[in-house]
């Protein structure tokens, strides 16, 4: 019974934190009225499903859920890292996606609390991804 309730833990912690991603992005755009980026649209794409896959896999008790959990992290945190490379400077200015249209990359107003926002999104896919995989470990025969 023990070994089931951590694959259900790793599996509520992933969801938190895909969850708390989702709202904490349609907070950052909706309230702060801080417009995303071609790349945060992208990682949007993987996150906001992350947080309903899993919630889904958390209500019906599917203990595979978190397969799903690994391979949209496992997309959106390329992105992100893309992204991140981007606001690095690691990625030469000639293949930014987000310079011809729309809001940059690399703007200022790519922090939170002093943290870009690309390297929260690697931290938050990078755990999400992590959590996920931890609670498909006990089912694995």
């Amino acid at each position: 019974m023990m070994g089931r309730l951590s694959g259900e833990m790793a599996l509520a912690a992933a969801w938190t934190v895909a969850l708390a991603s989702s709202l904490s992005v349609l907070f950052i755009g909706e309230v702060l009225g801080q417009e995303p980026c071609i790349l945060c649209w992208y990682q949007r794409t993987f996150m906001f499903p992350l947080a309903i896959v899993l919630g889904l896999g958390l209500w019906w008790q599917d203990r595979r859920a978190g397969r799903y959990g690994v391979v949209l992290s496992f997309g959106g945190g390329a992105v992100a890292l893309w992204h991140l490379g981007l606001y690095a400077g690691i990625i030469p200015e000639p293949i930014q996606p987000c310079t011809a249209t729309g809001p940059s990359c690399t703007d200022v107003n790519q922090l939170i609390f002093g943290v870009p926002i690309p390297l929260l999104s690697v931290i938050a896919f990078a755990l999400v991804g992590a959590l996920s995989a931890a609670s498909l470990k006990e089912f694995r025969s």
